[in-house]
């Protein structure tokens, strides 16, 4: 099962996309139609909060559907409507996993600079933006704009003290995310959350995959070309600090809940990490794609 947020000429809806990725359900005009009642709340931070009753209310309308021929009534085509970021506004920041691939963090420094325990910082809500928005260049204040692509972890349901053996009890679900990093004022002001944190610079999308669909998030494809040239390729089982292991540190004595999004960290193959660097310019398209989930487009702005 795939969510997404999306727009059309009606507005904002939560929709669930097919398995082609070719079209789109929206949940409460479908609702509507079935039962004269907005049975599913406006956002889908809210669906994510009720848990399995969402997932077995969106898989019965979609088997009701299915079921009465309804398809070609109800379902959009996918390039007829506005794709947004999943979830446009986080109730909080972004946790993000810093240098959670060995040849990342050697291309960043040395091996000396593989960590021994997890790295995490956080980027703003107000840096979100959807599949095939625009990313800001900010060439106001930077000169040394980075891509990196990742898996994202969706947290579900609330919890603390989370124990690794029961950590991806606690997600909803997985997308891709572009960590997007202004490397000069990373190194200007000595940590990561001015860089990390610019309008516009966490594309995340298209859609969130639900985590029955995927079972082992440690053991997924991950690519990142820039206008058509691959630049990162990898798979999250090279991760150092697996998805289970993330979620149960966080959790020890913070308290995680539904609609919290994780970045799992990057692989090797970053701008800065070239010799000279290369980084980001404008107009150049950034591509993500992670096995099992879709691909997220954004171009840099011109």
């Amino acid at each position: 099962m795939k969510f997404a947020t999306a727009q059309d000429d009606l507005g904002v809806f939560v929709g669930m996309v097919d398995n082609k990725g070719e079209r789109i359900l929206p949940l409460n005009r479908a609702e509507k139609i079935r039962t004269d009642s907005n049975g599913f709340p406006e956002k889908l931070i809210e669906c994510i909060s009720l848990g399995e009753s969402f997932i077995a209310k969106a898989a019965a309308l979609e088997a009701w559907a299915s079921e009465n021929q309804r398809e070609a009534e109800l379902y959009i085509p996918i390039d007829q409507v506005k794709l947004l970021a999943p979830i446009p506004r986080p109730a909080k920041n972004i946790f993000c996993v810093g240098k959670n691939y060995a040849e990342h963090a050697i291309e960043m420094g040395s091996k000396e600079d593989i960590p021994e325990h997890i790295m995490v910082f956080t980027k703003a809500p107000t840096t979100v933006i959807g599949h095939e928005d625009v990313i800001l260049n900010h060439a106001h204040v930077t000169n040394e704009l980075d891509y990196e692509g990742e898996l994202a972890v969706i947290i579900g349901k609330k919890g603390k003290e989370i124990r690794k053996e029961e950590a991806l009890d606690y997600v909803f679900g997985y997308t891709v995310l572009n960590d997007v990093t202004a490397r000069d004022l990373q190194t200007r002001h000595k940590q990561f959350f001015i860089g990390k944190s610019l309008d516009g610079s966490c594309p995340v999308g298209p859609w969130i995959v639900h985590a029955s669909a995927l079972p082992n998030p440690n053991h997924l494809f991950i690519q990142t070309k820039v206008n058509g040239e691959l630049r990162q390729n990898s798979n999250t089982e090279n991760f150092i600090f697996p998805v289970e292991e993330i979620i149960s540190v966080l959790s020890q004595g913070m308290t995680l809940e539904p609609g919290d999004i994780i970045a799992t960290g990057t692989p090797a193959g970053v701008g800065k990490g070239f010799r000279p660097p290369r980084f980001l310019q404008p107009g150049d398209l950034i591509e993500i794609e992670v096995e099992g989930i879709g691909k997220l487009v954004n171009k840099v702005e011109s």
